[in-house]
């Protein structure tokens, strides 16, 4: 435990490594995945590849934690001996996890809940856990840690591609995006989350290879508005593009403080399918 005796809890979608996260004690609540079997813990008892082999034949639903086993952690967490707990998960306007850890975090009054809505999916969302733990581990004061991870939010942002936008719009987290956008013609969206952290399009290109083209080129884009930011590269079953992105990016953009590879949680990809890639852009200076 370390001396300010500051915690951190987030929810499976926000795609830390897990070494990360065990390096720094972040406790990890998992979404849920409801296939016709049964119902499976995010990452826990399913992996990926799992989901991705099963979602030709079955697409299953994915569900928020219960609040019994949130309230568990948060009580776990103060008997543990932590008085502070940043409360950091994926946009409140993609799940409905924020909204249910803020109601929880009321019946845990003893413990000061600082609650951190990212606004954003997966190692966007995951950028912000991974700065807290970092400053925690500095011996940041928890007002410090809260103003700039407020900031940061602000300044952070993830582009993606997917081969398909079918799963997507079955699993109503579309947004802004359009599902019908030129299937045939394979017409593939940048997609990215809005200020209000939502689904949107930031452009449209045709192709797998003009959609990385046009991957790369945003992601570059978005990091020239700062000296000093960190990226990541994430994906969906496909490590080989994802490495292959990651040499092209670090081409493009040669001063990143810290790049992070990473595959997205099984619950994120019921929603997104296998193939997508993304790069994240978190700007802090």
């Amino acid at each position: 435990m370390n001396e300010q005796r500051i915690a951190i809890l987030t929810d499976s979608g926000t795609d830390v490594p897990e070494g990360f996260a065990h390096r720094h004690a972040i406790f990890t609540i998992p979404l849920a995945i409801q296939f016709s079997d049964g119902l499976y813990l995010d990452g826990v008892t399913i992996t990926p590849e799992e989901v991705y082999r099963r979602l030709p034949h079955e697409i299953p639903k994915t569900s928020l934690p219960s609040s019994e086993g949130i309230l568990h952690t948060m009580q776990e967490i103060r008997d543990a001996g932590y008085t502070t707990l940043f409360v950091i998960s994926i946009s409140s306007a993609l799940s409905g996890t924020f909204n249910l850890m803020r109601v929880t975090a009321r019946d845990v009054p003893d413990l000061d809940c600082r609650l951190i809505d990212t606004k954003n999916i997966g190692i966007g969302a995951g950028f912000a856990v991974m700065r807290a733990a970092e400053m925690i581990e500095n011996g940041i004061s928890a007002n410090e840690i809260e103003s700039t991870l407020n900031k940061l939010v602000k300044n952070t942002k993830v582009f993606f591609c997917l081969p398909t936008l079918e799963y997507l719009a079955k699993g109503g987290r579309i947004g802004r995006v359009t599902a019908t956008v030129g299937s045939f013609l394979d017409v593939r969206p940048i997609i990215s989350c809005n200020e209000d952290g939502v689904y949107y399009t930031v452009q449209k290109a045709r192709g797998a290879d003009r959609s990385l083209t046009a991957l790369l080129q945003n992601a570059t884009e978005y990091a020239k508005g700062s000296n000093l930011f960190h990226l990541a590269i994430a994906h969906g079953g496909v490590p080989q593009l994802a490495a292959h992105v990651e040499a092209r990016l670090s081409e493009l953009i040669r001063s990143a403080k810290s790049y992070v590879r990473t595959q997205v949680s099984p619950a994120l990809g019921v929603h997104t399918g296998p193939g997508l890639i993304g790069v994240g852009v978190q700007r802090i200076s």
